[in-house]
């Protein structure tokens, strides 16, 4: 996968919100959970996992959408409805945006997937790794040095 040219700038489909970030992304991911499934009408969801000090909201004020449970808080354009980023509480150091926001996403590839045990027969991804849920906390370190190790010879 070629690393994005940042900054990256994404926007809702309405334009109404926009984003940009500025760091590059610690990880790629596609995720099969059935929430994840009904949130984007689809097989899975796409995630760039970004620093949260890489990242911010240039125009309009996202509200949040999904579930409103004390954990994940995904965050939505308030009118045209669509999902943006999502933030999980106790998770400082980064946030998951949807990298079919950016201008440019034809960079993106899922390096790893989650929460295959609820995936669609027929879903497939490209991933590197692949989890029958999350990830375990150990993995975190190993997948971002391996998912670094792959791009630096691509930026």
């Amino acid at each position: 996968m070629k690393m994005p040219r940042l900054p990256l700038s994404g926007q809702c489909r309405c334009g109404q919100v926009k984003i940009e970030v500025t760091a590059a992304p610690i990880m790629t991911a596609a995720c099969h959970c059935t929430g994840c499934q009904t949130m984007s009408s689809s097989a899975f969801s796409l995630t760039a996992m970004v620093p949260s000090s890489g990242f911010k909201v240039t125009q309009g004020k996202p509200v949040i959408g999904g579930l409103h449970g004390a954990q994940q808080h995904h965050y939505f354009c308030d009118h045209c409805m669509t999902w943006m980023y999502t933030r999980i509480e106790g998770v400082d150091g980064f946030l998951n945006v949807r990298p079919s926001l950016f201008e440019d996403h034809a960079w993106f590839v899922p390096f790893i997937e989650t929460m295959t045990k609820e995936k669609l027969a027929w879903a497939q991804t490209p991933a590197t790794h692949s989890y029958e849920g999350f990830p375990p906390f150990e993995d975190f370190e190993m997948l971002m040095g391996e998912f670094a190790s792959s791009n630096a010879s691509h930026t």
